[in-house]
């Protein structure tokens, strides 16, 4: 038989039934158990003080449990004094039992570290209650896996993380909220009027964050990763970053404008963490911590998955061949989220459901609602369909504890219990941090048009550093005169940091260094045909014993003499890129490649990841290489794009030296991520001296299959480029592909920008697409190239034609080129940064041609078109620039591949036709 302490709940109820059964009838039990009890009696202090009925007993238990599930529906979670909503099941009588009947049964039915030391049942669940329904809601009743499920009930109802277990130093807490009350006194007064976004309601956010933050430090961690919107932001960056009053105040008073203060900025701040100091512990070493908050727009919790993908890339070691070695003990993100936009915004759920995939797991994230219990006028009821703010985080199985912001021990309870989880399991925690604000959304908003009563409260309410004050000199630990003292201090600090400001000196705003001149052009991109020969060999040897498809056994044995002929057309695009990328490799630059279907491609074309059809074992090639001086990663990334594209987008920023690559399944998906797109991909740099240099591989070509999946939207990007802020392409050849990857890896340090490639989908196999291995081994990337048989005839070519990617390939093929000889086709392989000089170059080497003449096979109104036509002026040399292009569209695409075959043939007519635009228009109608 087990050990009788094995036994608890309706399990030891049960045999203390069947005991009582057999000591009044020894035969109403069966043999075994009459055995079992003529030798073993249960402990006396277990035994009921008389003959207690099952029913009760049961009662007992399952009263015990609905605590600890719904203990958190009774607790008093809100600072203003809401009332919780409860539970039926928190009644002794909804379970048949009384107070009375609770004294008469053992204290060992609740069981768990509650029932230690309690005489009674009663007491047992009069100390749940103290432990489940006070000013803390323990909400992990959903986390499914046993193991970790008793651990946070252990630590609950152990009080492992509170006093006097894990005692704090209440008057530094008290200096700590007295700084943060301080400055956001200090600036209210200071610089009336202007918007802030004050912490003032959740002020325990700061002390939350020390105690995390110290945690962190005391487990060797040493990169802290926060992401958070403009809520708090200004008071975290100068009591948790540590960034300077001098600096802070001289973004207020802007000596260039009167603007507010710029809550988007970021900050980085090296802490020096006196290891112990927040427990009050003597005589700890000092060690140094890197805590960065990343800047984030308004779009609230668009940082999130930067943050994670930060994370990520701190983690992960990539100075060696073969896959990356990722440590979760070397960084801790946090993210701090919004009560509105938690439940709101879809790229949370996105976030979340990253934490436990193998290519983006980061070790576990603390995550923080800082909950104002209201939106910006927008109340619960009308802004989640959850009981909690946090509900979205039970689907998955992340563990809650909701905790009222005006207890500051209850808050650091909750932030202790979080990094030790985190720290054990590797797994999220998330705090609902339950406070108010005290104010409207921004200091100049009035919250009583839409929230009277509310406010009402608020005004009436004293701050959480008032509270905390009275309650230790209500305990005698502080003299009534010390809370006034150090408000003294902490305003005279802030008086003196603003008596000696300089403006023009203090205000330091970040400026991204220019890049060298002409860094790109002079990139060298070729590698030598013997390297390029050893690549492929090393790229085509399998495991030993390795089973590979049949089906990709024929295109190996192909791949196998690739580059036997130096000037044959054999490189095809997916050659080139595997064989840029194994170069990239053995340059020591490692690479992360991600994407939907990335690893065997969406047109199963890239094949980076076999599988093995007997065994199931995975081999990599790009990982075996022994070329390789740095690692390599591949991951399938979730159907999402939003998340997706700002984790690659954060692994970036925080390890520039690394390429990053995310592909689309279809080009049209990028949509999904606009919001990636606009506020951090094209705009970080300008806008807070960010240097990203991801790329996007987006799949674009009219090829009649619809409008979904036919174009990767270019004219967007191309609206957005400026400031030469990115780089966009659409190569026409293999070799062009090889050597765009390649400048982009030898860039990343000295010229860094993202690169969009528009890349191929029924050209991946094309001939005409195909290279010579020379191409590869002696060229370079040509951001335009022109037309080699025209140039024989220049003087005799009356019309240039220009075009991109697909288009060049449907007309170079057509029977017309032939017939028309008086056209050149040119190519225009980089839409931006626009290749002027090379243009003019270009087209000044046809004196005789007319006119030029733009093509593409996207409506009129997209494309690239708009963008390019200026730039094409001012290099045509006062010839006219006209356009061919299908009609002005609102869709991409037609519906028909018959419309579309007739369309695109009516384009590559006009293009050699002198009739022009008419031909296609009348082909349309």
């Amino acid at each position: 038989m087990p050990g009788w302490q094995d036994f608890t709940g309706l399990n030891r109820g049960y045999v203390l039934e069947l005991y009582d059964r057999f000591r009044q009838d020894p035969s109403s039990v069966d043999p075994a158990t009459r055995a079992l009890f003529e030798r073993w009696t249960p402990p006396a202090e277990d035994l009921p003080e008389e003959s207690a009925p099952l029913q009760k007993i049961v009662g007992a238990v399952t009263l015990a449990e609905s605590i600890r599930r719904y203990g958190h529906l009774a607790a008093q979670l809100d600072p203003l004094g809401g009332r919780p909503v409860g539970d039926p099941s928190l009644r002794a009588e909804t379970h048949g039992v009384s107070d009375d009947d609770l004294r008469k049964l053992p204290a060992s039915l609740v069981g768990g570290p509650a029932a230690a030391g309690a005489a009674t049942a009663l007491e047992a669940i009069e100390a749940l209650r103290r432990i489940y329904c006070s000013t803390t809601g323990y909400d992990y009743a959903h986390v499914f896996v046993p193991e970790e499920r008793d651990w946070l009930r252990q630590a609950a109802e152990l009080g492992r993380f509170r006093s006097p277990a894990d005692p704090i130093d209440p008057v530094a807490l008290l200096d700590r909220l007295t700084a943060v009350e301080a400055f956001e006194r200090f600036l209210h007064r200071t610089f009336p009027g202007k918007t802030r976004f004050s912490i003032e309601g959740l002020d325990m956010l700061v002390p939350v964050l020390d105690e995390v933050i110290g945690e962190a430090a005391e487990a060797g961690i040493h990169s802290i990763l926060i992401g958070m919107a403009h809520r708090g932001r200004l008071n975290v960056m100068a009591h948790v970053l540590n960034k300077p009053y001098q600096q802070i105040l001289a973004e207020f008073k802007d000596p260039l404008s009167a603007k507010n203060f710029r809550e988007d900025m970021a900050w980085t701040g090296d802490v020096k963490y006196h290891a112990g100091a927040h427990r009050a512990i003597k005589g700890g070493r000092q060690v140094d911590l890197v805590v960065s908050m990343p800047p984030n727009p308004s779009h609230l919790e668009a940082i999130d998955p930067i943050v994670e993908g930060m994370a990520r890339a701190a983690g992960t070691l990539t100075d060696s061949a073969g896959a990356p070695r990722f440590d979760p003990g070397r960084s801790v993100p946090i993210l701090i989220h919004g009560d509105a936009s938690f439940p709101g915004q879809g790229i949370v759920a996105e976030t979340l459901n990253l934490s436990r995939l193998p290519g983006y797991q980061t070790g576990g994230t603390v995550h923080i609602i800082a909950n104002n219990q209201l939106g910006f006028t927008t109340g619960p009821q009308d802004a989640y369909s959850t009981s909690y703010a946090s509900g979205l985080a039970r689907g998955f199985k992340i563990p809650i504890v909701h905790v009222n912001a005006d207890d500051p021990e209850a808050c650091v309870e909750a932030s202790r219990l979080a990094f030790a989880y985190r720290e054990r399991f590797q797994r999220d925690f998330l705090i609902d941090l339950i406070g108010y604000r005290r104010y409207g959304h921004n200091e100049g908003d009035e919250p009583g048009f839409t929230q009277p009563l509310m406010y009402q409260r608020i005004s009436a309410h004293p701050t959480v550093r008032d509270i905390w004050a009275h309650t230790l000199v209500e305990r005698g630990e502080i003299p009534p005169g010390v809370p006034d003292e150090l408000m003294r201090g902490r305003t005279a600090e802030l008086q003196g940091a603003m008596d000696a400001l300089r403006p023009e000196q203090d205000l330091v705003e970040p400026q991204p260094e220019a890049a060298p001149p002409g860094a790109a052009a002079k990139a060298q991109t070729a590698v030598p045909l013997e390297h390029l020969r050893g690549l492929n060999s090393a790229l085509m040897t399998m495991p030993p014993g390795f089973n590979l498809h049949r089906k990709l056994e024929r295109s190996r044995e192909k791949r196998i003499h690739v580059l036997d002929e130096a000037g044959e057309r054999t490189v095809d695009w997916t050659t080139a890129e595997e064989l840029a990328f194994a170069s990239i490799l053995s340059d020591g630059i490692s690479i992360r490649l991600t994407g939907e279907d990335v690893e065997r491609g969406t047109f199963s074309q890239r094949h980076a990841v076999f599988h093995d059809v007997k065994t199931g074992a995975v081999h990599v090639p790009l990982q075996t290489i022994p070329q390789a001086r740095a690692a390599f990663e591949i991951h399938n990334s979730p159907l999402s794009e939003n998340a997706a594209v700002g984790f690659e987008y954060g692994y970036n920023v925080q390890e520039p030296a690394r390429l990053v690559v995310w592909e689309a399944q279809y080009g049209d998906f990028i949509n999904g991520a606009q919001v990636i797109i606009d506020e951090f991909v094209v705009s970080a740099r300008v806008k807070w001296g960010q240097r990203p240099s991801m790329v996007f591989l987006l799949p674009h070509a009219q090829e009649g299959q619809g409008p979904d999946h036919a174009s990767a939207r270019p004219e967007r990007f191309l609206q957005l480029a400026a400031d030469i802020n990115m780089r966009i392409a659409n190569c026409t050849t293999a070799a062009q592909y090889f050597h765009l990857l390649r400048r982009q890896a030898s860039l990343l340090l000295t010229d860094p920008l993202p690169l969009v490639v528009l890349t191929p989908k029924g050209l991946l196999r094309h001939p005409f697409v195909a290279s010579t291995p020379l191409d590869l081994a002696e060229g370079r990337f040509r951001m335009a190239i022109d037309d080699d048989d025209a140039r024989a005839w220049a003087e005799s070519i009356g019309r240039v034609v220009l075009c991109s990617g697909k288009m060049y390939v449907d007309l170079v093929s057509s029977e017309l080129r032939a017939a028309r000889p008086e056209v050149a086709v040119c190519r225009l392989e980089q839409l931006y940064p626009v290749p002027m000089r090379d243009l003019r170059a270009m087209l000044e080497g046809y004196p005789s041609a007319q006119e030029i003449v733009w093509v593409q096979e996207e409506p009129e109104n997209m494309g690239a078109w708009d963008f390019i036509r200026p730039h094409l002026t001012e290099v045509a040399g006062g010839r006219p620039v006209r356009h061919i292009a299908r009609p002005r569209n609102a869709s991409p695409a037609e519906g028909s591949a018959a419309r579309h075959g007739r369309h695109q043939q009516g384009l590559i007519e006009a293009a050699f036709s002198l009739r022009g635009a008419t031909v296609i228009r009348e082909l349309v109608k």
